[in-house]
C-alpha cells in the first residue's frame, strides 16, 4: 500500500549554498578530494545551478547545511521564477530585509515549503538534522512509500517516523551499519546534496517510467530542454575525424545537454565501428537518450560503407512500383536500427520539375505529384515499420528551384493554388497518413509569406524562409494541414540562413517560428546559449520550449530510446544477418534492374547493342567512372572477346577521343549531370561526339547515369539509356542491358518536353 505523507513539520529546508544572496554558475570544485563518495550528487546540483560553493573553487562538504542555506536550495530548484518579484517585509522576527537570504525564506514561507517556530523565529542559522530532511523532500515532491521499507531502530516514535520511511522504502536515504537512523543528526552539505540528487533523479525516472513528459519537463533544467532541439554534426574534433566518443565529443553533450546528433561518412569506418560508436554515445547521453539520425537516401547520398546501396529516388520512381519503395524503406530502416540509429532524413518529397534544379534532380522520385505522393508514402511505411522514423523533405518543396540553398537561397513564386496543387501535395498526404517528422525548406515563398528583412550579407532586403517563417510553420503546416509531429530545419551551416541572418538571430527566429529541432547549427554552444537567454529573458514562451520538447520525448520513446536492454555484443552479433544481407541486396537489385528506361533508339524499343568481338571505346568525364564501367563491362560479357580502350570528354582531350572512338565498333558515352544547373553543363562537347558517331553511323549508348534530361539538350541522339546513378548497382545494371541480358523496363519520371 502507497502511503503519501502529507503532514508540514515546523521548520522544513533544503539548500546548499554559500552566504550569498545569488546562485553561482556551474563550479569546479577542488575541495572534494576526502567526499568523493559525494561528487556526482554536488556535481549534478551544482550543474542544475542550485547549490554553489564559497568561491575559488571551494565547497565546504563536510560543512552543516543551515535552514536558510535549505530554504535557499529549494527555492531555487522550486521556484526560480519568483526570485526576481518583490517578497515585501518579513514575516520572522529573526530575518531582517537584510538578511542574505531574506528573500528565499519568504518566497519558501509564501509556497508552504517552510515554516517558522511559535515565538516568530525562523532561526536561519540553526543546522538541518536528517529527521528535517526525509520529512521537507517527502513532502516537497510528494513521494509515497517504496516496496523496500527499512526498520529502524532509532524512528518508530520519531515525529519524523513517516517521512524517513518512505525516503528510505525507495532507496532514496540510508541509515548506519548498528541498525539506527540517527534522525537528529545535522546534515552536512555534501549529504544533503546527494539527497536532493537522488530525489530529483528518482522523480526523473519515474517520469520516464510511466512516461509522463511533462512531469519530466518539469524537472529538467532550460538548459537540458533546449539541449533537446539542437542536433549538431561532429565530424572532426582537434582535426581528426569523430569515430568515438572522445573529449570534446564528451564535453560538447553535456555542455549543452544535446538531445541528439546527426553523423556523417567521417563519423564512420565501418559497421561494427559504427555500431559501438552510437552505443558509446547513449552510455554518454544520461537519464535521456540522444536521436541519432543521417541521411541515407540511396543513390547520390548515402553514408554506410557495407550497408545495402539502394539505387536512389529516382531509380524507383522509373519503376513507379510502391511495393518496391516500401521494401527500399524497410530494409534500409532494419539496417540503420541495427547500427544504432533512429531517425533517417528521407525520403525527398520534393516533385523536382524544374531541369536546372543544382541539388534536388535524381534524389527526387520524379516530377510527377502523384508518382512523388504515391512512392514517398510507401518508403515511409517501409521505414516506420522498420523502427526508424521517417523525416520527410523539404517542406514546403524544393524541387522548382534553380538555386542550391547550400550555397544561397532560392524563392519560390508560385502562387498558392499551384502550390497547394503540385509542391504541397505529398506532404499533405504524408501528414494524413502519420509522418512523424518534417524538414523545413531554406526557401522563401512570397505567397504564403512575404516579409523581407534586411540582409547581413549585403544590406540588400531578403525574404525570409520557410525556416523562419511562422506563417510557414505555424500558421500553415501546424494550423492548415493539422500537422502535429517534429519539425526539424534543414541545416544551419547552409548559407541560404548562415549568410543572412545570423547565427543566433535565425536560431531564434526559428524556434519561434515553430521549429522543434534545429540541425547543424554553425555553432552549437553559441545556439545553445542563445535558446538559453531568450527563454530566461522572456523572448521565447516556457511554453513554446515545452511543446516542442513534449514532442521529442514522446517520439523517443515511440521508437524506443529509453529500452537499453540490448548488449553491444549482442548489438554487433546482428550486423551479419542484417547490413547489407542477401535478401536486401537482392532488393537492391531489383530496384536498379526495373529502373533502366531507354531514352532514344533506332528503332523505338532497344538502345544499340554490344556485339562478339566489339571492340568497345568507354568515354566519361573522370577515369574513374570510365574504369568502373569497364570493369563491369569485362565482368557481364567474359564471353564476348570484347576489347576496350578508355577515353575522356573534355575540351582539351576532343581530338585523342575522337580518334579513339573512330577506331571502336561500340561506344559507351556516360553521361554524369548532378549538382548544378543542366543548361549550363558542357552539352556541347557530349554533341560533337554524338555528331561523329552519327555521321560514321557507329553503334554507341549515350549512358545518363545522373538527372536524365540530356534528351533536353543534345539533338539525334540514336542510342541512349538512363540508369539514374554512376555507382553500384545501377550502371551494372544498365551494361546488362547494352549486353541484351536484361530488358529496359523502366519509365522516365520526369518531363523531358
Amino acid at each position: 500500500m502507497h502511503v503519501k505523507w502529507m503532514t508540514m513539520i515546523g521548520a522544513v529546508l533544503g539548500s546548499i549554498l554559500i552566504g550569498v544572496g545569488s546562485a553561482a554558475a556551474e563550479e569546479t570544485f577542488v575541495d572534494l578530494k576526502h567526499s568523493k563518495w559525494a561528487e556526482d550528487g554536488i556535481t549534478y546540483m551544482a550543474k542544475r545551478g542550485t547549490v554553489a560553493g564559497y568561491g575559488h573553487g571551494i565547497f565546504k562538504p563536510e560543512a552543516l547545511v543551515t535552514r536558510a542555506q535549505a530554504v535557499t536550495f529549494m527555492v531555487r530548484e522550486l521556484y526560480p521564477d519568483q526570485l526576481q518579484s518583490a517578497v515585501g517585509g518579513t514575516t520572522y522576527s529573526d530575518v531582517p530585509t537584510t538578511h542574505p537570504f531574506h528573500r528565499e525564506i519568504m518566497i519558501a514561507a509564501k509556497n508552504g515549503l517552510a515554516s517558522g517556530f511559535p515565538n516568530g523565529t525562523f532561526r536561519p542559522d540553526a543546522p538541518l538534522s536528517r529527521a528535517e530532511t526525509a520529512a521537507f523532500l517527502t513532502r516537497a515532491y510528494s513521494l509515497e512509500q517504496g516496496k523496500n521499507p527499512a526498520k529502524w531502530t532509532d524512528t518508530d516514535k520519531h515525529w519524523a517516523a513517516a517521512p524517513i520511511l518512505i525516503m528510505s522504502s525507495n532507496g532514496l536515504v540510508g541509515g548506519y551499519s548498528d541498525a539506527t537512523f540517527r534522525p537528529n543528526q545535522a546534515v552536512t552539505r555534501a549529504e544533503y546534496a546527494v539527497f536532493m540528487a537522488r530525489v530529483i533523479r528518482f522523480e526523473r525516472e519515474a517520469a520516464i517510467r510511466t512516461q509522463d513528459w511533462d512531469k519530466l519537463i518539469s524537472y529538467m533544467t532550460v538548459s537540458e530542454q533546449v539541449g533537446q532541439m539542437l542536433m549538431p554534426d561532429i565530424r572532426q574534433w582537434n582535426g581528426k575525424a569523430t569515430t568515438t566518443v572522445n573529449e570534446g565529443l564528451k564535453r560538447t553533450i553535456h555542455d549543452q545537454d544535446l538531445g541528439g546528433l546527426i553523423l556523417f561518412d567521417k563519423n564512420i569506418a565501418d559497421v561494427r565501428q559504427l555500431t559501438t560508436f552510437t552505443h558509446d554515445i547513449q552510455r554518454e547521453a544520461g537519464d535521456i537518450p540522444l536521436f541519432l539520425s543521417i541521411d541515407q537516401e540511396g543513390g547520390v547520398i548515402k553514408r554506410i560503407p557495407g550497408g545495402t546501396n539502394l539505387p536512389g529516388q529516382m531509380a524507383l520512381g522509373a519503376t513507379g512500383d510502391a511495393a518496391l519503395a516500401e521494401a527500399a524503406g524497410q530494409l534500409t530502416g532494419e539496417e540503420l536500427k541495427a547500427l544504432g540509429l533512429q531517425i533517417n532524413f528521407a525520403p525527398v518529397l520534393d516533385i523536382n520539375s524544374n531541369p536546372d534544379n543544382p541539388i534536388i534532380g535524381i534524389r527526387s522520385f520524379g516530377s510527377d505529384t502523384d508518382l512523388v505522393t504515391r512512392l514517398g508514402l510507401a518508403t515511409i511505411q517501409g521505414l516506420q515499420q522498420s523502427g526508424v522514423m521517417a523525416a520527410v523533405k523539404h517542406f514546403p518543396g524544393h524541387g522548382d528551384t534553380k538555386v542550391d540553398s547550400h550555397l544561397g537561397m532560392p524563392v519560390l513564386t508560385h502562387n498558392r493554388e499551384r502550390l497547394d496543387a503540385v509542391e504541397l501535395k505529398p506532404f499533405q498526404a504524408a501528414i494524413k497518413n502519420g509522418v512523424e517528422m518534417i524538414m523545413t525548406a531554406h526557401i522563401a515563398f512570397p505567397a504564403i509569406d512575404n516579409e523581407h528583412v534586411t540582409s547581413l550579407k549585403d544590406g540588400e532586403r531578403v525574404p525570409i524562409p520557410a525556416t523562419l517563417s511562422k506563417k510557414v510553420l505555424t500558421g500553415l503546416l501546424r494550423g492548415e494541414l493539422g500537422y502535429e509531429g517534429l519539425i526539424i530545419s534543414d541545416a544551419f551551416t547552409m548559407n541560404a540562413i548562415a549568410e543572412h541572418f545570423g547565427e543566433n538571430q535565425s536560431v531564434e527566429r526559428a524556434v519561434s517560428a515553430g521549429v522543434d529541432i534545429i540541425l547543424m547549427p554553425k555553432d552549437s554552444a553559441a545556439a545553445h546559449q542563445t535558446l538559453v537567454n531568450a527563454v530566461n529573458n522572456g523572448t521565447i514562451k516556457d511554453e513554446t520550449i515545452h511543446a516542442s520538447v513534449k514532442r521529442i520525448l514522446e517520439m523517443k520513446a515511440k521508437y524506443g530510446l529509453f529500452e537499453r536492454s540490448q548488449t553491444l555484443a549482442q548489438k554487433l552479433t546482428q550486423l551479419n544477418g542484417i547490413i547489407g544481407s542477401k535478401e536486401h541486396r537482392a532488393v537492391e537489385q531489383k530496384i536498379a534492374e526495373r529502373a533502366v528506361t531507354v531514352l532514344s533508339s533506332r528503332e523505338g524499343v532497344l538502345p544499340d547493342q554490344i556485339q562478339q568481338g566489339d571492340r568497345v571505346v568507354i568515354v566519361a568525364a573522370e577515369q574513374d567512372q570510365a574504369k568502373q564501367l569497364e570493369k563491369q563491362l569485362l565482368q557481364a560479357a567474359n564471353n564476348l572477346s570484347l576489347k576496350t580502350e578508355i577515353a575522356l570528354v573534355g575540351q582539351d582531350k576532343m581530338n585523342e577521343t575522337l580518334q579513339a572512338i573512330g577506331k571502336a565498333n561500340y561506344v559507351i558515352l556516360a553521361s554524369y549531370q548532378f549538382r548544378n544547373v543542366a543548361s549550363q553543363f558542357g552539352w556541347s562537347e557530349y554533341q560533337s561526339l554524338i555528331n561523329a558517331m552519327n555521321q560514321s553511323n557507329q553503334r554507341y549508348t549515350l549512358l545518363s547515369l545522373g538527372n536524365p534530361y540530356e534528351m533536353i539538350y543534345l539533338q539525334n541522339v540514336r542510342s541512349g539509356l538512363a540508369v539514374y546513378g554512376k555507382q553500384e548497382p545501377n550502371t551494372s545494371a544498365g551494361i546488362k542491358v547494352l549486353l541484351g541480358q536484361l530488358k529496359a523496363g523502366g519509365q522516365l519520371p520526369v518531363q523531358t518536353d
